[in-house]
């Protein structure tokens, strides 16, 4: 089995990449979406996030508020390493073992992570290749504006928080420049899929 990483950046298309090599048979997991689920209160790191920051972070209907606990840990280097050392074992452990029972079922098969972090946390070395969605800064803050509703203020500043896609280009096996249109992605995305699986054969 193939273990492939899928990184990018805030808006840089590597949800929409991972969805079509889905659709091209390969097993995704989007460690985000694990992050997610992980705070929901019948998750392992509800409690553990409540007593760390607090019960100001929930909701009337006692789910945690992402956008909340963001802006605790906003700009706090210290307060997100806690906070990620809550989260990340948690997102490891599911990871391995959805890789894992895959990997039982297609032994010669292609496992996707999706990830938006993975080189800054050493967790590319984990893997057989990487591929990295990557499209110019300020489309990135354009289409952060239009998904999130973002400001264009707050998106410059997620922006600068995070390793420049430029910077990512350096570690990736793989690039594929969303910058265009989705048909031209679909085409790169299938090509960069062939060549994954004629490694993993």
């Amino acid at each position: 089995m193939l273990r492939v990483g899928l990184t990018g950046g805030l808006a840089s298309g590597k949800s929409f990449v991972g969805r079509i090599l889905e659709q091209q048979g390969c097993l995704l997991v989007q460690a985000d979406a694990l992050g997610h689920e992980a705070l929901l209160p019948s998750g392992p790191a509800y409690e553990p996030v409540i007593r760390e920051f607090g019960s100001g972070i929930l909701e009337a209907d006692g789910k945690i508020a992402r956008r909340k606990l963001a802006a605790l840990v906003f700009g706090d280097p210290d307060r997100l390493a806690v906070l990620n050392s809550l989260i990340h074992p948690v997102v490891r452990e599911w990871t391995n073992q959805r890789i894992a029972e895959f990997g039982r079922l297609e032994p010669q098969g292609i496992a996707v992570v999706e990830a938006a972090i993975h080189i800054e946390t050493g967790g590319h070395k984990n893997f057989d290749r990487l591929v990295l969605a990557w499209c110019r800064p300020e489309q990135q803050v354009e289409r952060a504006m239009h998904r999130d509703q973002m400001s264009r203020e707050e998106a410059e500043a997620r922006l600068r928080r995070q390793m420049p896609l430029e910077e990512k280009r350096k570690f990736a096996h793989y690039v594929i420049d969303t910058s265009g249109t989705k048909d031209e992605t679909v085409r790169q995305t299938v090509d960069v899929y062939q060549k994954l699986r004629s490694i993993a054969q």
